[in-house]
């Protein structure tokens, strides 16, 4: 289903084929985005704050000695769900080995995901997307608030599927540590 189509008659649920199309339609640079339940999602394009600080923490992890096929920016996640699959798309992602190539790739060998929160997508990142990554069994999720000093929220997941808070630093003292001591 192309985007055009989505947009003249939206289905009642989106799938992954569907979302595909539309972010390969958007001449924009949106993301579109879907929950396990079929509920689209679409995400703004990036501004050069959001892309500085992606920048900055994809050469950290890159200069700490993380292969740069297992550091990906903007990768789809295949996110399963009890009754079906959605995908994500976040900012960042940091992979235990690189993932098959693919526009949604499997979650299993995910180690990380980073999303940086734009105006608009705070209740995405901080309620949404924790509870859809901690059920994928994302073991962490790290999450970086745009204010004055960048506050990056680390989430590690726990035995009941739910991210505990690890830590919460200005992300310039979380680039001043080795993502060693963050991550195994």
């Amino acid at each position: 289903m192309s985007a055009e189509a989505v947009g003249m008659h939206m289905p009642a649920v989106v799938t992954l084929d569907d979302v595909t199309a539309m972010n390969a339609a958007d001449a924009n640079g949106h993301r579109y985005e879907t929950s396990p339940e079929g509920v689209l999602s679409v995400m703004p394009s990036p501004d050069s704050e959001h892309a500085t600080i992606a920048s900055r923490l994809f050469a950290w992890l890159i200069m700490a000695g993380w292969p740069a096929e297992q550091v990906l920016q903007a990768v789809g996640v295949g996110i399963p769900g009890p009754d079906g699959n959605g995908g994500r798309i976040p900012d960042l992602s940091v992979w235990r080995k690189p993932p098959r190539r693919g526009v949604w790739s499997a979650v299993a060998d995910v180690a990380l995901v980073i999303e940086i929160v734009s105006p608009g997508s705070e209740a995405m990142d901080s309620v949404t997307k924790v509870r859809e990554y901690a059920g994928a069994g994302i073991p962490r999720y790290w999450v970086v608030d745009r204010d004055g000093a960048q506050t990056v929220t680390l989430h590690e997941l726990g035995g009941d599927r739910r991210y505990v808070e690890q830590a919460r630093m200005p992300l310039a003292w979380l680039l001043q540590t080795a993502p060693a001591d963050h991550l195994d």
